[in-house]
């Protein structure tokens, strides 16, 4: 068997263990295993969930008109302060584009600008304009606060989380 064969043969090897080499700004110890979703948002860093959220959920791969339901339906289930967080998240990095929580109660029909009073519709409204104009701050509101995300059930948001359960079920055999 000639060098590069071998070679070959070990990086296919490799790919099919879940190990990879990581080039540029990924670390590579992407390697862990998850028990489950909260097991995953407990111990990946915030880096870790930006890049999966990033590739999963953004408008160009889930449609708005099949996120905002699932949104609606996965915000209403998550404990209030966690719901508060996500507000104030939301609050947050759209206040550093220049939209103020003040704007937004307008624009978007908002019953308060206080994240600690919004319903949950107020805060599924939130996401939604943020996952349709800013995806960027969604996703990152994701990685900061991945409480609701376990609780989206579209089958489409389903596959898009295909990259996240390879982590945690990768190395099981």
């Amino acid at each position: 068997m000639s060098s590069s064969d071998k070679y070959r043969k070990e990086v296919m090897n490799d790919l099919a263990q879940g190990n990879v080499e990581n080039l540029g700004d990924a670390p590579a110890n992407l390697e862990q295993d998850y028990e489950n979703f909260d097991d995953f948002a407990q111990r990946s860093s915030h880096d870790e969930r930006r890049r999966l959220f990033g590739r999963s959920f953004h408008p160009d791969r889930i449609p708005t008109n099949q996120m905002e339901p699932e949104l609606q339906k996965a915000i209403a289930q998550i404990k209030p302060n966690e719901r508060d967080d996500v507000a104030r998240a939301f609050f947050k990095h759209l206040g550093k584009r220049g939209l103020h929580d003040r704007d937004l109660e307008k624009q978007l029909g908002l019953s308060t600008h206080h994240a600690s009073r919004m319903n949950a519709d107020d805060v599924s409204k939130l996401a939604a304009f943020a996952y349709h104009n800013h995806p960027d701050i969604f996703q990152e509101v994701l990685a900061e606060q991945p409480a609701f995300v376990k609780f989206l059930s579209n089958p489409l948001v389903g596959a898009a989380f295909g990259a996240i359960a390879a982590k945690w079920l990768g190395g099981r055999k």
